[in-house]
């Protein structure tokens, strides 16, 4: 079991940054492809960053060139930097663990086993 706890959300102005953690327990990510999704009011849960076990990236298109994902094994903890804040981006930000196959992809839901309980971000326009 992997618990997934995140942090570093909050309020900011568009144009702002914020980062954003996730901090796990339980067991090593190192064993774990990770990910970040968010879900805004009314909306599904959207597919926002991965990183594999051995560090491949992939975004969405949505945040391409303005949010990066990182992970520090040694600390058991992956990041979400986001810059250039939009409104859009106003959502609860989700980090979730799973082992990626060929069937089981970064973008899908159901590549992950765990998922923490979310971190809410406003962007004031």
């Amino acid at each position: 079991q992997v618990q997934l706890v995140e942090s570093g959300g909050g309020l900011v102005q568009a144009g702002a940054s914020l980062r954003l953690s996730c901090a796990a327990s339980g067991r090593t990510i190192s064993s774990y492809d990770m990910g970040w999704f968010r879900q805004a009011p009314g909306k599904e849960r959207m597919f926002v960053a991965t990183i594999t076990r051995s560090g491949y990236t992939y975004y969405a298109d949505s945040v391409k060139g303005r949010f990066v994902i990182s992970r520090d094994n040694a600390k058991n903890t992956v990041y979400l930097q986001m810059n250039s804040l939009k409104s859009e981006d106003t959502a609860i930000y989700y980090c979730a663990a799973g082992i990626f196959t060929s069937s089981r992809r970064g973008p899908r839901k159901d590549s992950y086993d765990y998922w923490g309980q979310g971190t809410q971000v406003t962007v004031s326009s």
